[in-house]
């Protein structure tokens, strides 16, 4: 469920109409929904109750400090995996002790900065880097609660660009050798073992893959904890997906998925933390865009539209299909017809949608994707040249922009000439 509906034939964001925020801020824009966000989350929240947990947003889906300061207001944690999102994390008001840092490429600056600003664990996923949180953290003083991420060499049965927990993947310390990497850290100085941290990839449409992967936590952790390892704490990732398509059968509830997670490991005494990032932020967004032009072609329409690649990236790169719907609501009994629904960037990729029937629009007709408020603007570019779109946050009849889109002044004005030119 979301809070984006048809209202007096209208579309609105709660209780705001759409056409509204389009002409106090410009198309195209993304629009989130407080009240989306806020439930997704607490769905989260509820379906863990009775059992130690930890809700940490995956920052990497949608970054935007206000949403980030929405969600930390009603207990979240947080999932960093850079430097960036940390200060992104600590900035929204998230305190250290309810932020994870995950990431296989962690610099040596990065670990100093978190050790030093605090922070719950650290997600190691190679030997050389848990050697290095030990160097700093020993000249530093301080002790680094860690877990290690092992890769179970599971098949999330999702898209090979998101699937994270197979052997071939780069993430995570394979599991045949997390018992040898685990005696490592509990000799190294300035060391806290704390847990084991697991995370298969995003968009999962079934349980079975999660089933998998935590029996084989559960195993390890039983294992871990017969060689003198004290593991109070499982870290079991993100990944439970979101219905991009309306018609299809929608993926497991949150509900659903902690079930999996208390029958499999609900014995064993640890403290839950989850990481879910597009479930909490991908239907609490939309991106809205204007029509330039209907376009007759040879044997096709398109709809070509002020959004594009660089503002939604999705489709282009992973094939990934949105629902494009009319701002203002087509009369019953209307018939469509088929468009390919393209931006103005110089490329063919730059394609939304092919063959995507529509109802009737027009030149200057608003146009809305769902399900648009994961890895859209964190993603978005200023591919040709063209200024980053704004984002827009309402909360019951209030909306306010929370992120500006530049000027071309502005744009331009971040490069520099060098004097011999």
């Amino acid at each position: 469920m979301d809070h984006f509906l048809y209202r007096d034939g209208v579309l609105h964001a709660e209780d705001v109409a759409i056409p509204e925020i389009a002409a106090a801020v410009g198309t195209p824009f993304y629009v989130y929904s407080t009240a989306t966000l806020e439930r997704h989350f607490k769905l989260f929240d509820e379906a863990l109750a009775g059992t130690d947990h930890l809700v940490c947003f995956a920052i990497k889906s949608n970054s935007n400090l206000a949403v980030l300061r929405v969600l930390g207001n009603l207990g979240a944690g947080m999932d960093v995996v850079s430097g960036g999102e940390y200060l992104r994390a600590k900035a929204a008001g998230v305190p250290g002790d309810r932020i994870v840092f995950s990431g296989v490429g962690k610099t040596r600056d990065e670990i100093r900065m978190v050790l030093q600003g605090g922070i719950r664990q650290f997600n190691v996923e190679s030997e050389p880097e848990l050697r290095a949180i030990s160097e700093i953290a020993s000249e530093l003083g301080l002790s680094a609660p860690i877990a290690l991420r092992v890769n179970p060499d599971v098949d999330a049965k999702t898209h090979e660009k998101i699937a994270t927990g197979k052997s071939e993947n780069k993430f995570g310390i394979p599991i045949a050798k997390a018992r040898a990497v685990y005696a490592e850290a509990a000799a190294l100085p300035g060391i806290a073992v704390v847990g084991v941290d697991v995370h298969i990839g995003s968009q999962l449409t079934e349980l079975a893959p999660f089933e998998a992967a935590f029996t084989k936590v559960r195993e390890l952790t039983l294992a871990l904890r017969a060689d003198g390892h004290a593991i109070t704490r499982l870290d079991l990732g993100g990944g439970l997906g979101i219905p991009y398509e309306r018609s299809n059968s929608a993926p497991p509830l949150p509900v659903e998925y902690a079930g999996v997670i208390k029958s499999v490991l609900g014995d064993l005494g640890c403290e839950i933390e989850i990481e879910p990032g597009r479930l909490i932020s991908g239907n609490a967004g939309i991106m809205v865009s204007s029509v330039i032009w209907v376009k007759e072609g040879e044997g096709r329409d398109f709809l070509i539209l002020d959004a594009a690649m660089n503002d939604l990236v999705r489709p282009s790169m992973y094939g990934a299909h949105h629902d494009i719907i009319p701002v203002i609501e087509p009369a019953p009994g209307t018939e469509g017809q088929p468009f390919d629904i393209v931006g103005p960037v110089c490329e063919t990729g730059d394609t939304f949608a092919k063959a995507r029937v529509m109802p009737p629009v027009g030149q200057g007709d608003l146009v809305a994707f769902r399900s648009a408020g994961a890895y859209g603007a964190v993603m978005s570019s200023e591919y040709n040249s063209r200024p980053l779109i704004p984002e827009v946050l309402v909360n019951g009849d209030q909306f306010a922009v929370i992120r500006a889109r530049p000027s071309f002044e502005e744009m331009l004005g971040r490069d520099s000439i060098p004097e011999w030119l």
